[in-house]
């Protein structure tokens, strides 16, 4: 069995699941989030936390266990605290400003950029160069911010795009005659 589904997913107090009709949901303070279960899991609720386990020997039954474990875990998270992802703007003129859903960016193309985002995501510029992206779902989050920071990677020499405010961006020597 997967070491990661040995450990039972703890609910916290305002987190409400349901397993049903081959998928479960996850109820809390902050939204719901739905998945679709695999037949290769069981997965108990009982006593305020959440068991997965394989249903079977096969190797993967164990696999899916563990990463059902996990994607359960981090839905527990993401309808108790949310998710947040930081963008950090490098550049001169480099500019970020959030109207609504709408994210409208300067990063020096000759428009501007304007990317919607997707529903259960929002965002926030707490300055010109900073952006948070928030929601309740993982993957969605991080999928929005990598979205928004394909509009301008950093580039090796200089530096200048838009980066994780985590990421740490190697600049390459330029060239000598």
């Amino acid at each position: 069995m997967s070491r990661v589904a040995k450990n039972p997913v703890v609910l916290p107090s305002n987190v409400e699941v349901k397993v049903a009709d081959g998928e479960i949901t996850v109820k809390g303070p902050l939204g719901t989030l739905k998945r679709a279960l695999t037949a290769d899991v069981s997965i108990v609720v009982e006593n305020g936390s959440v068991k997965c386990t394989a249903a079977s020997e096969a190797k993967q039954a164990r696999a899916m266990s563990g990463t059902m474990r996990a994607l359960i875990a981090n839905m527990v998270k993401g309808v108790s605290d949310g998710f947040v992802r930081k963008l950090n703007l490098v550049g001169v003129g480099y500019r970020a400003q959030a109207q609504g859903d709408v994210l409208n960016l300067t990063l020096g193309f000759s428009h501007p950029v304007a990317h919607k985002m997707p529903e259960g995501v929002k965002v926030e510029t707490p300055s010109q160069t900073e952006i948070l992206i928030k929601g309740v779902d993982k993957q969605q989050v991080g999928q929005v911010a990598a979205e928004v920071r394909a509009y301008r990677a950093p580039e090796p020499y200089k530096g200048k795009g838009v980066r994780y405010a985590d990421e740490v961006v190697v600049l390459k020597e330029t060239k000598k005659k």
